[in-house]
């Protein structure tokens, strides 16, 4: 039997304390923790850095460097840094030597980074070694030289790798949510199907149970399933909260990809043990006939500033749709005819209509008072703020026909103009093949004495 130890979904998340507690003195075999992900959008990836705080990440990774050090197995991370960009895992890295200095505790790290160069993505998409995934957009060597990063997805191949080390930590770039956990139990010979599945399962800690915000599980993995325990007083997995995971972040909720091939659970049965534990059987891991890696990548997409006005005149919250189409149509003819510029973008979200959904809402809601978001994105910044300033008496003074008398609407700041500076979008949604796993990772280790 392989135990696993989750302490929570992603570091800065936040965790009970008396349940991790719980977690270590259960012996776990290892504790494995992701540092993030792609959910929070591409300017992390952009700029290779973190979204949690420094001095909340310092503090739990403080506190699960003790909880390894009490129990002797190792602490894993992947995704370090949010992004799991080759500067987010030194930023970790840094933290790290920090809480040793501090403690006094030598520890043995692995450093797994995840980072791919543009010059060595463009040979291997040349050499036809780079598939697009569905949906994936048109790429070319230009284009990649244009990424301010590009990272590869680490699975359970590479962590193990790390762990063969005999590293107390291993703090990885960016791998699937899955590989830390599944990692182990794979290379000690558990099932496969139910080494994946209970990865995937436990992946966002205690998000699959009755409480998701304690944060800490405990994953049994052996020969023939898996058992998932909730360690927070009160807290409980069942079937339903078990089996429904499959389908979070996830098209099919049956089938998940990872390197190496696919986790199909159609066959999986759920079995409550307790009030608390379920166990599950069935699932099966399908290897593939190639071993590839998912390619993430980020780019400078321009420049923006936002501004932020509020309307609560009846008639024109009423109407707020045309308003904002009205002014963004004259904006846009301004910025032509004065700037001589057609490569700016002059977006207007109604907040508290439909600025989630936008053009996908089926249930358009009113309300006695809205926000009206004005978005410009420009090649430059300067750009970016002088098309916000000449948004700027539209939003304040517009009338929704000209001969009615000028309103005047509320700015909730002033300047209204907000500058965002620099804003990144993904560009890259495809597979890398490799003849060897390693061959796109660089594996390090470290002596960290205080």
């Amino acid at each position: 039997m392989v135990r696993v130890l989750v302490p929570s979904g992603a570091l800065g998340l936040g965790y009970d304390r008396a349940a991790l507690a719980r977690g270590v003195a259960a012996r776990p075999d290892i504790i494995a923790i992701d540092g993030g992900s792609t959910d929070s959008g591409p300017h992390y990836l952009g700029t290779g850095t973190s979204k949690y705080s420094r001095s909340v990440t310092r503090a739990e990774w403080a506190e699960l460097m003790t909880a390894q050090a009490e129990a002797g197995v190792p602490l894993v991370i992947g995704t370090a840094g949010t992004c799991g960009a080759d500067d987010a895992v030194d930023w970790l890295l840094d933290i790290t030597r920090e809480v040793v200095a501090e403690t006094g505790r030598a520890v043995r790290v692995a450093v797994l980074k995840s980072g791919q160069s543009p010059a060595a993505m463009a040979e291997a998409l040349q050499a036809g070694d780079i598939a697009p995934l569905p949906h994936a957009p048109q790429i070319d060597a230009k284009l990649l030289a244009g990424c301010t990063n590009i990272v590869a997805l680490a699975g359970a191949e590479q962590i193990n790798a790390a762990l063969a080390t005999g590293a107390d930590i291993v703090i990885a770039g960016r791998t699937t949510d899955t590989a830390i956990i599944a990692a182990l139990p794979l290379a000690r010979g558990c099932h496969p199907g139910a080494a994946w599945h209970g990865a995937k399962v436990g992946e966002c800690g205690a998000l699959a149970t009755t409480q998701p915000g304690s944060g800490v599980i405990q994953l049994d993995f052996d020969e023939t399933g898996f058992e998932m325990t909730p360690m927070a007083e009160g807290v409980r997995a069942t079937p339903r909260t078990v089996s429904a995971h499959m389908l979070y972040e996830n098209t099919d909720p049956f089938i998940l990809y990872e390197p190496g091939g696919h986790l199909d659970v159609t066959g999986a049965r759920y079995t409550a043990l307790d009030k608390r534990r379920v166990r599950v059987e069935g699932s099966r891991w399908v290897p593939s006939d190639t071993y590839t890696v998912k390619l993430e990548g980020a780019r400078l997409a321009g420049y923006q500033t936002v501004s932020l006005v509020t309307l609560r005149d009846p008639r024109y919250v009423t109407h707020v749709q045309q308003w904002c189409d009205d002014i963004r149509t004259r904006a846009l003819a301004k910025v032509c005819d004065r700037l001589g510029r057609d490569d700016i973008a002059v977006e207007l979200r109604v907040i508290g209509a439909n600025a989630t959904l936008g053009a996908l809402e089926d249930a358009p809601m009113t309300a006695p008072e809205v926000g009206v978001m004005a978005i410009v994105t420009a090649p430059t910044d300067a750009l970016s703020r002088e098309v916000a300033k000449m948004l700027n008496p539209y939003l304040l003074h517009h009338p929704l026909t000209p001969d009615e008398e000028m309103p005047t609407f509320a700015f909730p700041f002033s300047p209204p103009e907000l500058p965002r500076g620099a804003v990144y979008e993904f560009c890259l949604n495809h597979v890398l093949r490799l003849d060897d796993p390693m061959s796109a990772f660089r594996l390090t280790v470290e002596e960290i004495a205080p």
